[in-house]
């Protein structure tokens, strides 16, 4: 029976009629196996099994495809849907018999559905009402003002697309139309927002929030469209639909939601939730799908309101963890399959009709434009701001495609409008990100601000750090060296904290809040339950400490252009301090292990870009020291110092720490013996590379080496002058030849300390650590600080490892032109005028948009000449 029903299938699709008669044979399930002689393909699961991998492999391509263009997923879902259906494969008579049978599409679509009931489930789980009804009076405002103008415009259209010889009746198809066009998918505009880095942008706030508004107002829409649409004639019916459908929505609220709150507080805190609740839920999702199928709104819109009514929190993390994946990446692409398989673009025919779709894309989105710009001009926002909130308005997705798909069904749209409207959603989804790129600029402000090191802080000014972490792991120790960093009524503490999450494609990673959360509210996901549990132990540490003030900030951003973000937010905030995590992290046996590659590149990115000094900080664990109360820490600090910048900057915070009661420093001062070779400071040119490079002339400056000892005897003669009574600090000289003897004494160091802070030493050669960067694992940490954080170094102590912000700020040293390697032409060495290239540019740019001018060492130092630096 099953094979009789395949020739039906041209019949069908060419005419658009539903008056063929496909016949199932319900015994036609799985097959007796190819041996047997049968064809699989005939035989409804291997069908299905084959078209369900046919649509994900295809959408995952062209996933990967559209990748470089940053267009969204849904874009590449719903193409790869069109590519399969009868606008291009389709077109090939065989593929659609064989793979798209008529036959199949009942199984295809009822898969298709669960998905879609499922993905709209969590949708409503991910929603959080509370952010909306705090939601300012604007987003709400910008919100209905960018649903009006293409409502209106939806409206004007529906009088030229509409066929008079349909059944339904005019209003009906002008809210489909209105509704089509006026929403705003609020899952794709997230995505965006975080591609175009405009998260954490005042514009990036007011435009998810508002398509938030949009969204909840879509679905009222839609539900009354689909009340009016289900009768032909505006009768009692539609009446008794709208009034089924509140009463359920106020079912949900308090029967549903109070079931939900008690089985949460059935389970205790940190507990998982029984499987039984699990399923009672899942199965509730499918009954609420049930019933409001049952009284004429489509069964979506009650999975989306099931999944509203549950409060966020474990409860909710614990189902977006179970569901999510399966859902979106398996079944939510049938979704689209399907919309693009019901897309027929060889259908609009003739020129005018092609017109009048391009009218429509452009008159939807400047109506949106228009509307948007106009609030915001009465609100005094940037004209440019506006245009482009009005853009990110037009994001078009998964609601959009559902209006659709219910007004085919319902015979609302006949295939012309229906393909005209799934182009119109593709084009306009499509252009958003180019035009947004090439139109909203926002000013880089270069901020000339002079603190940009801890040295050149005033000692009776407020400090400004940005802390970033990966995971809680990273909080304690964060926390005590903040502690540590002995905050004042004269000299306070401003900490940003940045909690670094990495983009992927789930929507849930999004829903970042990002302001802090005071109401107390749980999170929505893991991410945000890791953000929360970070922002609360620093907000706690703010109410314990005194002269503190925390602010929690979120970057979501790939790790790849991660450093971007870190960099502009501490230029932005004018921070003097930036600590970053190590890339590795201590095992159980007191090894160290890599966390993840990624991390690494970032931490080379930050410290060649920072506007300001950087400290890489190894965790050992500076919590496990004695801390005898709150207010009072017993750390025992211990500065190696060899001169240089980055020495200076490693002492001047540790010289802030030391005063602090509960700390007591060390300072080991290390100095050429008689028997050292090469004076510091000085770099010779690498000839060979400079050969190898086509003999370009590239700078490289030369470190005065006397003005570098004046710097350094200078700060350690403050230091010490000021320190001279003081039991708790200690200086101590060492006097050293070579690289050995340097580790071998550093090596002899009891094992009292908690903490050693060294300076990165970068763009210094020193005689007393020559050939320690041959060998070092991790380059970027410098040579005492690659030695001190490696696995066999026996110490339990953490390492901060400290880079001096090089700017353009002037001093006297002299300038060399040097036929030399390219990768030396950034600053080498402290305060000094560069020299400039022969076009009378400045090597170093603007120093506070270029950033820190650093080289950053190769992975593994390669160059076995001691007193030439290998970048």
């Amino acid at each position: 029976m099953a094979k009789q029903a395949s020739p039906n299938v041209t019949n069908i699709t060419t005419n658009g009629s539903d008056s063929s008669i496909v016949c199932y044979a319900p015994t036609m399930i799985t097959t007796n196996g190819i041996w047997q002689g049968d064809n699989p393909l005939d035989y409804s699961l291997p069908l299905f099994i084959l078209q369900l991998t046919l649509v994900v492999v295809t959408t995952r391509l062209l996933v990967l495809i559209f990748k470089p263009f940053r267009l969204p997923r849904v874009i590449a879902e719903i193409m790869g849907g069109v590519l399969l259906g009868p606008s291009v494969l389709g077109q090939y008579k065989p593929f659609a018999d064989t793979i798209f049978p008529m036959r199949s599409v009942m199984v295809i679509e009822t898969m298709a559905n669960v998905g879609l009931l499922y993905f709209l489930f969590l949708v409503g789980l991910e929603m959080d009402i509370a952010v909306i009804r705090r939601m300012g009076k604007r987003a709400v405002i910008i919100a209905v003002a960018g649903m009006i103008l293409p409502f209106a415009i939806g409206a004007a259209f529906s009088f030229l697309i509409h066929d008079r010889g349909q059944s339904m009746n005019q209003g009906t198809f002008i809210l489909f139309l209105g509704v089509a066009l006026s929403v705003t998918a609020f899952p794709v505009l997230a995505r965006v927002l975080a591609e175009l880095k405009l998260v954490n942008t005042e514009l990036g706030r007011i435009a998810l929030s508002s398509a938030l508004v949009n969204d909840m107002c879509a679905w009222a829409l839609l539900a009354l469209a689909i009340a009016l649409a289900e009768n032909d004639s505006t009768s009692l019916a539609s009446l008794y639909v709208i009034l089924s459908s509140i009463a359920f929505v106020c079912f949900c609220i308090f029967v549903v939601r109070p079931a939900v709150c008690w089985i949460i507080r059935r389970t205790p805190e940190g507990e998982s939730f029984s499987e039984f609740y699990i399923c009672l839920i899942l199965t509730g999702v499918m009954i609420s799908g049930f019933v409001t199928d049952a009284i004429g709104t489509h069964s979506v819109f009650g999975a989306f309101v099931f999944g509203l009514v549950i409060p966020n929190g474990p409860l909710g993390v614990t189902l977006i963890e179970k569901l999510e994946d399966f859902v979106s990446g398996l079944l939510l692409p049938l979704f689209f399959a399907i919309s693009g398989l019901r897309t027929n673009i060889t259908t609009i025919q003739g020129v005018g009709t092609w017109g009048l779709l391009i009218l429509v894309i452009f008159l939807a989105c400047i109506g949106k434009i228009a509307g948007t710009v106009i609030v915001c001009l009465f609100y005094q926002m940037p004209i440019d701001e506006g245009f482009t909130l009005g853009l990110l308005m037009n994001t078009k997705g998964l609601v959009e495609l559902i209006v659709l798909n219910v007004g085919k069904d319902q015979k609302v749209l006949d295939d012309e409008a229906f393909a005209i409207m799934v182009i119109v959603a593709v084009v306009m989804t499509g252009i958003i990100t180019p035009i947004v790129t090439t139109v909203y600029k926002p000013a880089r402000r270069s901020i000339p601000y002079k603190r940009r090191t801890i040295q050149r802080s005033k000692p009776d000014a407020e400090l400004r750090v940005l802390v970033c972490v990966h995971t809680p792991r990273n909080v304690p120790t964060m926390i005590n060296l903040l502690e540590a960093s002995y905050p004042t009524k004269r000299s306070p503490l401003c900490v940003y904290v940045l909690h670094l999450v990495e983009l992927s494609g789930r929507a849930s990673a999004m829903l970042i809040v990002h302001n802090t959360r005071k109401s107390g509210r749980p999170a929505l996901n893991r991410t945000q339950a890791q953000s929360d549990h970070i922002i609360n132990a620093f907000e706690n540490y703010e109410q314990h400490a005194g002269c503190v003030s925390v602010q929690p900030l979120t970057a979501i951003s790939p790790y790849s252009t991660m450093h971007e973000d870190i960099c502009n937010l501490a230029e932005d905030k004018r921070v003097a301090f930036l600590i970053i995590p190590f890339h590795k992290q201590q095992t159980v046996d007191g090894g160290m292990e890599a966390m993840n590659p990624a991390f690494r590149t970032m931490n080379q990115n930050v410290l060649a870009n920072a506007p300001c000094s950087v400290g890489i900080l190894v965790d050992r664990g500076l919590n496990t020291s004695n801390r005898l109360t709150t207010n009072h820490v017993s750390h025992n600090i211990v500065v190696l110092f060899f001169g240089g910048p980055d020495d200076r900057e490693a002492l001047s915070y540790a010289w802030r720490m030391s005063e602090h009661p509960g700390i007591s420093l060390t300072l080991i001062r290390f100095i050429p013996g008689p028997d050292v070779a090469e004076p510091v400071g000085v770099v010779k040119p690498d000839l060979d590379a400079a050969n190898n490079n086509n003999n370009s002339k590239i700078l490289c400056v030369e470190t005065d080496e006397g003005w570098e000892k004046q710097l350094d005897e200078k700060l350690i003669k403050e230091f010490r002058v000021q320190h001279m009574n003081d039991e708790s600090i200690v200086y101590v000289e060492k006097v050293v030849n070579n690289g050995e003897e340097t580790v071998a004494e550093v090596r002899a160091m009891d094992n009292v300390h908690d903490l050693f802070i060294v300076g990165r030493g970068q763009g210094m050669i020193s005689p007393l650590t020559a050939g320690l960067t041959d060998w070092s694992e991790c380059p970027e940490l410098g040579a005492i600080g690659d030695l001190l954080a490696s696995s066999d170094f026996a110490t339990t102590a953490s390492v901060l490892v400290v880079q001096q912000f090089v700017g353009d700020e002037g001093s006297v040293a002299h300038d060399h032109e040097l036929d030399h390697d390219h990768n030396h032409d950034g600053g080498l060495g402290t305060p000094q005028p560069v020299a400039l290239s022969p076009a009378g540019g400045d090597q170093f740019g603007s120093m506070h948009q270029n950033g820190n001018k650093r080289t950053q060492p190769p992975i593994r130092a390669h160059n076995s000449n001691p007193n030439v630096f290998s970048a």
